[in-house]
């Protein structure tokens, strides 16, 4: 969009890896804070949030706001009678979409989305995780296996334990602590682990944790034999790449139960004590099939012929509320329109 004229201002708050991963692709943005735990810290960042954006437009002067289902942008978007476009995939996220979708002007999600939003709502036939792993944007680079210290036709498992600090997350723990260690004992019978946290790990699978760049992932998980663990997003990645997912998580999401029933590329499991066991065994059963690699890519063959490129639909709904301005230092015509991209995901 900036090739075709456009000017896109990032607003982010600093949760995670989110402005490691910006300055990684070396996009410009300003930073809206940590933001705060618990019911009380975040409504009061809710408050501080609303204000420092509005503080922020009024300078900018976006003509469009665009977010992943976060209240901020859409309440200013509303009040300074703009549009806001939203994207969301995570149906229990039921406060964020109280908050947010009065507000906005359309809400998109995938066609397998749990819940009706109202006559705003529409659907499209794919994932999120497409806007930047479809082919058209992503390929797989080999060299990351150097990277990681893996060698030639060594099999490996990325491990996903994620922090449950996101307001949808409250009454989650996920996978039990000796879990946690009879699934990597297990695994590691197989494969070589590599673990992927949010949290600080006890210092017996400490030494498991990937040393990988934060921008290089998604390379590492294409060329793993499975992805394990707590968070829908990655499983979800490692489905449209190929790799086979064991999801654990109580509420699940509308996109690995699709992932699941369709393509047989995500695994779903609650968190339960017995699902905890199920899902060590799932695993097992997918990695003591060492030939079983080409089965899944097949399965991504599939899935990526009945979805479509998340990135297009994007800028083809932003499109729909731009404006086209004619630059006067070209001598084409281009289309210019002030673009506010605020952009969070778990």
């Amino acid at each position: 969009m900036t090739d075709r004229g456009h000017q896109i201002l990032f607003v982010s708050r600093n949760k995670e890896i989110e402005h490691q991963l910006l300055k990684a692709y070396d996009i410009p943005f300003i930073n809206r804070g940590k933001g705060q735990n618990g019911p009380i810290g975040k409504f009061l960042y809710l408050i501080y949030a609303d204000f420092k954006l509005f503080t922020i437009a009024k300078k900018f002067k976006p003509d469009v706001f665009l977010n992943f289902l976060h209240p901020y942008p859409s309440h200013i978007a509303k009040l300074l009678d703009k549009p806001s476009i939203v994207f969301s995939d995570t149906e229990h996220a039921t406060l964020h979409a109280k908050l947010t979708v009065p507000y906005a002007t359309s809400i998109h999600t995938p066609a397998c989305y749990r819940t009706d939003l109202g006559e705003k709502h529409h659907h499209f036939s794919g994932y999120m995780e497409l806007s930047y792993l479809h082919p058209n944007y992503f390929t797989p680079d080999p060299g990351i296996l150097d990277i990681i210290g893996v060698k030639p036709n060594e099999r490996f498992v990325i491990v996903r334990f994620v922090a449950w600090g996101s307001v949808h997350d409250f009454g989650h723990s996920g996978m039990s602590l000796d879990n946690k260690r009879k699934a990597i004992k297990e695994i590691s019978k197989y494969a070589r682990v590599l673990i992927t946290s949010e949290r600080e790990l006890p210092e017996d699978l400490e030494k498991y944790r990937i040393k990988i760049p934060i921008d290089k992932i998604h390379h590492a998980l294409y060329y793993s034999s499975l992805l394990f663990g707590e968070s829908a997003t990655m499983a979800s990645e490692a489905a449209v790449l190929g790799t086979p997912a064991i999801f654990l998580d109580n509420d699940g999401r509308g996109y690995t139960d699709e992932q699941e029933k369709k393509y047989q590329l995500v695994f779903n499991f609650t968190e339960t004590p017995k699902d905890q066991e199920e899902a060590i065994k799932k695993a097992i059963d997918i990695l003591s099939d060492e030939n079983n690699d080409q089965v899944f890519k097949e399965r991504r063959r599939k899935l990526l012929n009945n979805c479509i490129d998340t990135t297009a639909y994007m800028i083809e709904k932003v499109m729909e509320y731009a404006p086209v301005r004619q630059l006067a230092t070209h001598k084409l015509h281009r289309t210019e329109a002030p673009l506010e991209v605020s952009s969070e995901r778990h």
